[in-house]
């Protein structure tokens, strides 16, 4: 079943893109993605910037293909202590309302917004 994409997940995406700028695997910075680490299903970390990196869309598929190969090469570029807090994290019970996914949305937004004005500027995370 398909996870409906709202305001929130728009500008979240946009957020990952932009701090991102190029795919962290491969490099390019054509058709970049926003690839959630743990599915937006997992409502507790799916607006989390930790929970997401901008893939192209080639490693996009290649990874949702290979989840091992995903899981290895997160180990790698953010450590395994980073992967244990978002294990931890995900883990957690969390609802959301119309009001709090708006917020949602309107941080990420003015994060974007921020950052296409200040280049160094670096996005923070909603949670």
């Amino acid at each position: 079943m398909a996870v409906k994409r709202e305001q929130c997940d728009i500008w979240f995406s946009k957020a990952v893109r932009l701090r991102d700028g190029k795919c962290l695997h491969c490099h390019k910075t054509d058709r970049l993605e926003c690839a959630h680490i743990y599915g937006r299903a997992n409502k507790r970390v799916r607006w989390a910037m930790s929970n997401a990196t901008a893939l192209c869309h080639a490693c996009h598929r290649y990874f949702t293909s290979n989840p091992i190969a995903f899981h290895d090469w997160l180990n790698v570029e953010l450590g395994e202590a980073h992967m244990d807090k978002l294990r931890q994290d995900r883990n957690e019970i969390y609802k959301t309302n119309k009001l709090l996914r708006k917020d949602i949305s309107d941080h990420y937004r003015d994060e974007v917004r921020r950052k296409e004005i200040d280049p160094d500027y670096e996005i923070q995370s909603w949670n």
